[in-house]
């Protein structure tokens, strides 16, 4: 009986240690599950706090890289402009802002040359070795269709500036040239359409009136000297120089006056002798560049009005005319400007229409679209 209570109670003890061993393994276990359990948990936020910091460098970075981008865009690198321009007035307005560039106080970087005749500069301009031309206003139409669009107006550079001159006493003015020769120079340029305008408007037909067309205005003023019953059809300052060559010399009519009488309206367009015109690459590229040159140039067609004594030099050093005192006497007849935005665009149009209408090949065949005007 013993025996048997003895046995027992032994099998209740073997039972109770391992119950108690069982539930210690499980705490153990379940403590180690915990621990893994939030070793994952600080792990996958450590993770998450790298990810979110990473992307955010990312993100700067790509924020910088935008900003630098756009700087990069907007900013212009350094750019020598080349501008060509006539032997004349066209050169008469830039000659302050070429000394300035010789003196290095010009604004830009500039490299000047000069042309005796606008057919000269028209193949520059087309392949690219000129950025800037001054050249008549119709050659401005005809450049504009030749490079498809590819260069624009930004300013009108002189006003009417040509003048029928001689010392024949049976010609007192536009009426009495039939059977007459008149020697000028530009076939295909502003003088010869303008001349061919107030003929035709006058009644002249074809062979009435004989041009004969010379390489350079100082030609022309030679045979002026030579011959008395000579007529001329030239720009200031030639005028003035083949005037003080010859005393009987006189203006016969200004073209500015006769293309506003035959226009018979109170709003006629005066004459626009000569413009700007600028590649769009040059325009597109380097904006800054070109509206600096705009108030260079535009600096400089005033000087000119205002010192004459100084203006005068230039134009002697620039061997546009042979004397000083022949210079200073011409500057105020030149009509030298700077006109832009709308005021050039309207001037202009006008003129290229009244061209148009005459004969579409004096502007290229058709008259510009909207783009051949620069208006800021």
């Amino acid at each position: 009986m013993r025996t048997s209570k003895l046995v027992a109670f032994l099998v209740c003890l073997i039972l109770l240690m391992n119950l108690v061993a069982c539930n210690t393994a499980a705490g153990e276990k379940d403590s180690a599950g915990g621990q893994t359990s939030d070793l994952a948990n600080t792990e996958e936020k450590d993770v998450s706090t790298v990810n979110e910091t990473s992307t955010d460098i990312t993100t700067a970075e790509e924020n910088e890289e935008t900003s630098e981008a756009g700087m990069i865009e907007h900013a212009e690198d350094p750019v020598t402009l080349r501008v060509g321009s006539l032997k004349g007035p066209t050169t008469m307005g830039i000659l302050f802002l070429m000394e300035e560039q010789k003196a290095g106080t010009a604004k830009n970087t500039y490299e000047f040359q000069m042309a005796t005749a606008a057919d000269e500069l028209l193949p520059l301009m087309v392949s690219g070795k000129l950025d800037i031309a001054l050249v008549p206003a119709n050659m401005a139409a005809i450049l504009y269709q030749k490079t498809e669009g590819a260069i624009a107006v930004v300013d009108v550079n002189t006003l009417g500036v040509l003048y029928l001159v001689g010392s024949d006493p049976s010609v007192e003015g536009l009426k009495d040239l039939k059977g007459k020769t008149i020697y000028l120079t530009g076939k295909g340029t502003t003088p010869d359409y303008v001349l061919q305008y107030l003929l035709k408007g006058a009644g002249y037909e074809e062979g009435d009136v004989t041009l004969e067309y010379k390489s350079e205005a100082t030609e022309v003023a030679a045979i002026l000297s030579q011959k008395e019953d000579a007529l001329g059809f030239l720009p200031q300052p030639f005028v003035t120089a083949a005037s003080l060559q010859n005393d009987k010399l006189r203006i016969i009519f200004s073209a500015n006056d006769a293309w506003m009488e035959q226009q018979g309206t109170e709003n006629a367009s005066g004459l626009v002798t000569g413009v700007t015109v600028v590649r769009k690459e040059i325009l597109e590229n380097y904006p800054n560049a070109v509206k600096t040159f705009l108030e260079e140039h535009a600096n400089s067609a005033k000087a000119i009005g205002e010192d004459l004594e100084a203006g005068a030099a230039y134009c002697v050093q620039a061997g546009i005319v042979a004397k000083e005192p022949i210079a200073a006497k011409a500057i105020p007849y030149c009509n030298i400007t700077c006109i832009t935005g709308n005021e050039m665009k309207q001037a202009l149009q006008s003129y290229l229409e009244i061209l148009y209408s005459f004969d579409p090949k004096t502007v290229g065949g058709k008259l510009p679209e909207e783009d051949f005007y620069f208006v800021p």
